[in-house]
């Protein structure tokens, strides 16, 4: 039963660390798209998602791994730079014509 734990905690914690240049890399694209691209897209506003992706990104970096004082919250905001990458991007790139 301690070997299950021990691989569950690097696991966890191997998520966690790959999760941070995935928020960083969420943030960079939301920065770099032009704004009527989002509303374009059908999606909520730039400024939105600069928001959405950074607090997320915050979080990642201040929640220091999966069982540190607010765990929850690396959780969500790695849901919402996921949200961002799946579906808001390809909704971007799309309405810019083209791969970026």
């Amino acid at each position: 039963m301690a070997l299950l734990s021990v691989l569950d905690t690097y696991i966890l914690t191997a998520i966690w660390v790959l999760a941070i240049p995935v928020g960083g890399w969420a943030f960079v694209h939301a920065l770099t798209c032009r704004p009527d691209a989002f509303t374009a897209a059908e999606k909520l506003t730039k400024p939105a998602w600069l928001a959405i992706t950074g607090i997320g990104l915050a979080l990642l970096v201040i929640c220091r791994g999966p069982y540190a004082e607010g765990a929850f919250f690396w959780i969500a905001a790695l849901c919402a730079e996921l949200v961002y990458l799946v579906d808001v991007r390809p909704s971007l790139i799309e309405v810019q014509g083209g791969r970026r």
